[in-house]
């Protein structure tokens, strides 16, 4: 089974790894990062290959930029899913996983969230978008699975 693992910067590639790590050498790997992210792909320990694309908004860009972004996003995630091939694609909440997801469900891979450890009494924006996307929705903290009864109480990642 191959998997496409989207890290993101910071916590949410830290996040991702201790995934990685437990589910073992059983999978075959590839991982999806932006192209700003300098520090992921050197913290990968279970090889695989990686695939760049770029972050589809930055906090300071203008609409009209952040919305060419988000094409060229979708677009760079596109092919990022054609050449992987994956059986399912896991993310923990960098915005990258939208455009990534969205490619996967049409193509029918599984989608699998885990909302970041860091969002204790709401889901993120990206958190939000993915539980419908989603075909299983994990996250870190009992409390949030009384406000959403889709997600699944899995415990904490680390």
């Amino acid at each position: 089974m191959k998997l496409l693992i989207v890290l993101g910067e910071g916590g949410h590639t830290k996040e991702m790894l201790a995934l990685v790590d437990l589910l073992g050498d059983e999978y075959e790997y590839a991982y999806a990062l932006t192209k700003e992210d300098a520090l992921s792909e050197g913290r990968i320990r279970l090889s695989g290959t990686c695939y760049r694309v770029i972050r589809p908004r930055s906090k300071s860009d203008p609409a009209w930029v952040a919305a060419g972004k988000l094409l060229l996003c979708f677009w760079q995630s596109l092919w990022a899913i054609l050449y992987t091939r994956p059986d399912a694609i896991i993310s923990s909440g960098p915005a990258v996983a939208i455009p990534l997801s969205f490619w996967g469900k049409l193509f029918r891979k599984a989608i699998i969230f885990v909302e970041t450890g860091s969002r204790v009494r709401r889901l993120s924006f990206t958190g939000r978008l993915m539980r419908h996307l989603a075909d299983l929705f994990f996250v870190q903290w009992p409390q949030l699975c009384e406000k959403h009864p889709q997600a699944l109480y899995a415990g904490r990642l680390f």
